[in-house]
């Protein structure tokens, strides 16, 4: 199969490929217009304009892979993955099974997903009592006295019974047989597959039942005290059984099998919501992410709240006395290259007057962090009232994704994330 290559937020066109009647239906759905455009030209050639979503797509004509724009490889978005999720990066790992070219995206998740499946079948499944209805020779649990003169009426053989069954077919099985029953079925890495598929017949014995909707499952889950070593399984397993969908649901079906695409914009949200929060442990700082304020835009007509406002990340408290809240807007654009966009620094200027608090007689400052190089532009932008003194500010913080990726597996962790906490929370 010809494979096309093209970086996200680049387009292209490409000569000899024909698109199937199947591909076509695929690439009209709204779902995956909304991630990746494919249009059809004459004399059999396509056009591919890819946004901000990375990932690979099989159609019947050829397959389609998306490249990360500020990274190397799909192998450098499995690190940040893997940093989001709090796990420890294994990357090692990944680069030994594949021997035969660079994997993309959707191989390597398949890979995670059956790693963290055979370290839960080593340890042993979880079971639970699963509530059960069935006509039994005995009473078991709770008879049934409507059921049984409905269905059995006069039968002493059939006893209609509710009764809880200790079983491993819960759904936290079930999500991983699922998942790994996709990955042996769709991986293209016959390593990965091999691996899979013994995964996967293992899982089917624990947790036969196949679920009618994943997403329904997905929405089930609840990690506790019990589960909590199914977490990291559980988020592998839902990315690559929803298409590469970190929040809003891909959707199961065709569609998650022919397609996964990673929204960078999110992935680089949750990275970094993730580095600052590891940094302001111990600090006497609070990290929140997406918290959301009613009281920030209100109509004063009817005395209610007029829209909700919910910054990326919103840093609070201090060793000081005095409060001090900053709020950070997470961007997803080459900024050191370019001036910051006026309809960023609007949203930016809003979060610094209606959230920050900065002690002292330090205008409210909103901080803008985007991927970048550590020479990249970081000159602050104010906002000046009429007699020019400044009432707000907002500073732009690069982050330099593959430097920074290097010094998270590196002995430097402590020292990295404590420097780029400084940066955030420094006062102007």
């Amino acid at each position: 199969m010809r494979v096309l290559v093209l970086r996200e937020y680049g387009s292209a066109e490409f000569d000899g490929v024909r698109l199937s009647a199947a591909d076509r239906r695929a690439v009209a759905d709204e779902r995956f217009a909304r991630r990746l455009r494919v249009r059809e030209l004459a004399g059999g050639r396509i056009e591919v304009s890819a946004g901000q979503y990375v990932g690979v797509v099989s159609l019947d004509g050829c397959e389609i892979r998306v490249e990360p724009k500020y990274l190397g490889t799909g192998l450098d978005v499995l690190r940040m993955l893997h940093i989001a999720v709090g796990a420890a990066p294994d990357a090692l790992a990944a680069r030994r099974t594949f021997t035969h070219g660079a994997p993309h995206l959707r191989d390597l998740v398949a890979l995670m997903v059956t790693a963290h499946a055979e370290r839960l079948l080593a340890r042993g499944v979880r079971r639970d009592y699963v509530r059960r209805e069935a006509p039994l020779p005995a009473v078991r649990g709770r008879l049934l006295p409507d059921r049984q003169l409905l269905h059995h009426y006069g039968r002493l053989d059939r006893l209609a019974c509710r009764y809880d069954d200790f079983d491993t077919d819960i759904v936290d099985n079930r999500v991983c047989a699922a998942a790994t029953d996709l990955a042996a079925r769709t991986t293209s890495s016959l390593a990965v597959r091999a691996r899979a598929r013994r995964v996967a017949a293992r899982f089917a014995q624990y947790a036969p039942t196949r679920p009618a909707d994943v997403r329904e499952d997905l929405g089930r889950l609840n990690h506790h005290r019990h589960n909590e070593h199914y977490r990291t399984a559980h988020f592998w397993s839902a990315l690559l059984l929803t298409g590469g969908g970190l929040d809003d649901l891909f959707g199961s079906g065709p569609l998650a099998a022919r397609a996964f695409l990673i929204d960078m914009n999110e992935l680089f949200e949750l990275f970094t919501t993730r580095l600052l929060a590891e940094a302001a442990e111990g600090t006497g700082l609070a990290v929140e992410g997406q918290s959301r304020h009613t009281h920030v835009l209100w109509n004063e007509q009817s005395a209610r709240p007029y829209s909700e406002v919910r910054p990326d990340i919103l840093i609070r408290g201090g060793p000081d006395a005095l409060p001090f809240v900053r709020p950070v807007d997470v961007k997803y654009k080459l900024y050191d290259t370019r001036k910051v966009s006026t309809s960023d620094l609007y949203q930016a200027f809003l979060y610094a007057h209606a959230l920050a608090r900065d002690p002292g007689d330090a205008p409210p400052a909103c901080v803008l962090l985007h991927p970048g190089g550590a020479s990249g532009n970081r000159a602050a932008v104010a906002v000046r009232r009429w007699d020019g003194t400044v009432s707000a500010r907002v500073r732009p913080v690069p982050l330099d994704l593959p430097a920074a990726l290097g010094a998270l597996e590196s002995p430097r962790r402590a020292e990295f994330l404590s420097e780029l906490l400084a940066e955030v929370t420094r006062r102007d």
